[in-house]
């Protein structure tokens, strides 16, 4: 069985890493299985893909398609037309997806045109919200996929509801959490851990890269302000996205418990996280790690695809209001902060469930 492997930006790189260890797994028993990495080059920054190959123990790429930059219809085109001239040079079984990034449409598309089926990995997930391009992403991939992998009931109940067969669908897990729990033992403690004199459960890391958060100066402004002035005094260390970072050296936000910098390698975000006070952030795969290492969690979006992390986990989902966020913190320095739990099958054997299925089909 030849399965081609899709990764294109920094929240892909997490998901394929435990796949491709059970397919190497798999090999050393004799099993008929191989794989072919191609990587879109949607993130191009170094710190934002390369670092990951080095730290996950990833093989590297069999091709680079040097796909960054641009519209989103721009970067979605150039995949695509990339993608078409490499899987015609090289044929295979199945076309393997993770997440929601652009790069998994547009590779899911071009692999359906030419007769190639589509596995999905964390298939189901919805934020019902139209303006993030990652819910039109995942809603095209799902249309198209042959197998959809999940990592709860929730997304199992949307994808019955857009008329997916029981068949077709492999509750499984997370593999986020297969790295996350793989590499625990191994995180990094970044030099600035050190340099700021951080002390355990003292600080917060912040994390905000949506565009309905950063792209308006304003605004940006606005919720910066809540959080540095409602902590408390405590340190904030913000490793600041490439996004972010374009706006925010205009804002003229200079306070002494607000610590920028650049944007870490997994092992040591990871550190940082695991040991902090809680995270603030806009992210959704963040979520899901606070929830598995039991950190408060504030998530500044309306909506989230993973509501388990709310339901069960440690996060709370406050909205983008500036205003909400005075409230929250109070809570959290007030102790009052759930304690939450793991969700079901979130127990780092995901991606050996995986490939369990597809070899079995």
């Amino acid at each position: 069985m030849k399965i081609t492997i899709i990764a294109g930006a920094r929240p892909n790189f997490m998901k394929i890493a435990p796949i491709i260890h059970a397919i190497q797994r798999k090999q050393h028993k004799g099993e008929n299985i191989a794989f072919r990495l191609v990587h879109t080059g949607q993130h191009y920054d170094k710190r934002m893909s390369d670092t990951f190959f080095e730290e996950l123990d990833i093989p590297q790429p069999d091709v680079n398609l040097s796909c960054g930059g641009g519209t989103q219809a721009e970067q979605t085109a150039a995949i695509m037309v990339a993608f078409e001239k490499d899987l015609a040079a090289y044929p295979t079984d199945l076309v393997l997806v993770v997440g929601d990034v652009t790069s998994t449409m547009a590779c899911s598309i071009v692999a359906k045109k030419m007769n190639t089926q589509v596995a999905h990995v964390e298939a189901g997930i919805r934020s019902f919200d139209l303006t993030m391009p990652e819910e039109i992403n995942r809603m095209v991939t799902d249309s198209l996929a042959d197998y959809f992998f999940t990592t709860s009931e929730v997304a199992n109940e949307n994808l019955r509801r857009i008329g997916v067969s029981d068949e077709k669908v492999f509750f499984v897990g997370n593999v986020m959490i297969d790295t996350l729990l793989k590499n625990e033992k191994r995180f990094v403690k970044p030099d600035v851990y050190d340099n700021l004199h951080l002390q355990e459960k003292e600080y917060l890391v912040l994390t905000m890269h949506r565009p309905g958060n950063v792209d308006e100066a304003s605004k940006l402004k606005r919720l910066m302000h809540e959080i540095v002035t409602n902590v408390h005094g405590a340190d904030i260390v913000f490793p600041i996205h490439p996004r972010t970072a374009k706006i925010f050296s205009d804002l003229g936000i200079d306070s002494g418990n607000l610590h920028i910098i650049e944007p870490l390698g997994y092992l040591e975000f990871n550190y940082l996280v695991k040991h902090a006070k809680a995270v603030v952030t806009d992210s959704g795969g963040i979520t899901e790690e606070t929830t598995v290492m039991g950190i408060p969690c504030i998530t500044l979006r309306d909506n989230t695809e993973r509501p388990e992390t709310c339901t069960i986990g440690t996060n709370e989902l406050i909205g983008t209001n500036p205003d909400n966020i005075k409230p929250i913190l109070d809570k959290l320095f007030a102790g009052f902060w759930k304690k939450g739990s793991v969700p079901p099958l979130w127990d780092g054997n995901t991606a050996e469930r995986i490939v369990d299925v597809l070899l079995k089909r």
